[in-house]
């Protein structure tokens, strides 16, 4: 009868691995491996045969090309050893499961109960990381990454279990990241080493001023003051934008974050303190191109004669997500003949915008709905007289058709008059940073009254 070695016993039983099959098959094929056969003298033929195993590094062990044994293998080295055990949930497992690795049955029902009014870890998801700190064979610690900021923590004291919420800890830096628009701004960001997050980030806040998908030209330039997050000495995400500035076609607009309230997120304000918010945002989508203008005299493409045409059509693929330009409600939504699938919204002030030849509508959007600026309400499509798919946009001012295009809304509220010296303070901190006239080593985040709370691009 042939016997194993309970550390192989335990890499072998964990549902992925490949089986006893193979690694015999490996024992049998490594001609002077660190896997071997030995036999007793076959002159005592009632000796038992014995599988001698010797224990391969997880380094020999990959280079047979079954990393999942491997990896197994190394795990149950591990917890031959107890130590620290560290890994990301996989799909389809549970928290008992993976508790009763190291835990009995009950000790891990005793666990996950102390757990339930803190968090409940029938909520873990695939893709966070785990850790757990044996002392011998018995569990001293578990720690749950729930998302980038807090971690469940389970301690053992004495025979029993105590959960808590933790904050996890950041090394926050400031950086200042600088380029030129060669072909667009996520490319150019790309070639900094910086993320879409960022490139997104300042699009967003720019987005009353410049059409990023239009407006933007080879030459203009740059300039972001950002918190970045380190974690044992990896960058890990971005945190508050602090300052921007973007020079278009010659034209510089400026954003500064600043918040009055410390624990509420920052609003972004031009140098004089006006918040870059307008009422409207520049376009519904992000388009490829303007296939046809507002023109009151156009020859239409269907019926071969001059009609109105009083709205800008955005060439954009099928399902292109489409945003409400501002906060507003839903008055129709439905179909027409020429216009297909077509939304309306009432803004203030007499505003109405609509949405035509949608391929579709949001889930959940019913007339009489209240929607804000920038929530998806629809999705390109090519319904009712369309030649391709694109979002014929319109928009009236008291009931009469305007040039969409033409619009400058109006700006959201500036800030109190009782807030500005504080403003004018931190704006000229930030731009002492973006000029390089300060060292971006003095920052302390916790020195900037303004922003107490940590704030992430998402």
């Amino acid at each position: 009868m042939a016997k194993i070695p309970p550390l192989l016993w335990k890499a072998l039983s964990r549902p992925h691995s490949k089986g006893l099959g193979l690694i015999l098959c490996l024992a049998l094929i490594l001609s002077g491996g660190s896997l071997f056969l030995h036999s007793l003298p076959p002159e005592d033929p009632d000796a038992e045969t014995i599988l001698v195993i010797n224990e391969l590094t997880p380094e020999e062990l990959a280079a047979t090309g079954d990393d999942a044994v491997g990896r197994d293998l190394s795990q149950a080295m591990e917890e031959e050893q107890g130590g620290l055990h560290t890994g990301i949930i996989s799909t389809g497992d549970t928290a008992g499961g993976l508790l009763q690795t190291w835990l009995s049955a009950q000790d891990t029902h005793n666990l996950l109960a102390v757990c339930d009014p803190v968090y409940s870890l029938s909520r873990i998801r695939a893709g966070q990381p785990y850790l757990a700190l044996l002392e011998g064979n018995s569990l001293i610690r578990f720690e749950y990454e729930i998302d980038s900021e807090k971690k469940l923590v389970v301690t053992r004291e004495g025979a029993s279990y105590t959960a808590v919420l933790e904050v996890i800890a950041y090394d926050v830096r400031l950086e200042r990241v600088e380029g030129f628009i060669d072909a667009s701004l996520f490319l150019s960001m790309a070639n900094q080493g910086e993320g879409p997050a960022l490139a997104l980030a300042l699009a967003e806040i720019f987005a009353w001023e410049i059409n990023f998908f239009r407006d933007i030209h080879p030459g203009d330039s740059f300039s972001v003051l950002v918190e970045k997050r380190y974690r044992n000495g990896s960058f890990n995400s971005y945190g508050t934008l602090l300052a921007a500035r973007f020079i278009n076609q010659g034209n510089v607009y400026e954003a500064y974050a600043f918040s009055a309230d410390p624990n509420g997120p920052p609003g972004y304000y031009t140098a004089t303190g006006d918040s870059v918010k307008r009422a409207f945002l520049k376009a519904p989508l992000a388009f490829t191109r303007i296939s046809s203008g507002f023109n009151l005299r156009r020859f239409h493409p269907i019926f071969h004669e001059i009609r109105q045409h009083p709205a800008i059509d955005y060439a954009a693929p099928t399902g292109t997500p489409v945003k409400a330009i501002g906060n507003g409600q839903v008055v129709f939504l439905g179909s027409g003949k020429g216009a297909g699938n077509y939304i309306a919204l009432k803004h203030p002030n007499g505003y109405e915008s609509m949405y035509l030849h949608l391929n579709g509508f949001a889930r959940g959007l019913l007339k009489g709905k209240r929607v804000a600026q920038g929530e998806i309400i629809g999705y390109v499509g090519s319904t009712g007289y369309a030649t391709g798919p694109h979002l014929d946009f319109r928009m009236k001012k008291d009931g009469k058709y305007i040039n969409p295009g033409a619009l400058l809304s109006p700006r959201a509220e500036p800030l109190a008059r009782n807030t500005l010296e504080a403003f004018k303070t931190r704006r000229d901190l930030y731009r002492q940073y973006l000029g390089g006239e300060k060292s971006l080593a003095e920052y302390r985040r916790d020195a900037d009254a303004t922003l107490k709370k940590e704030h992430t691009l998402q």
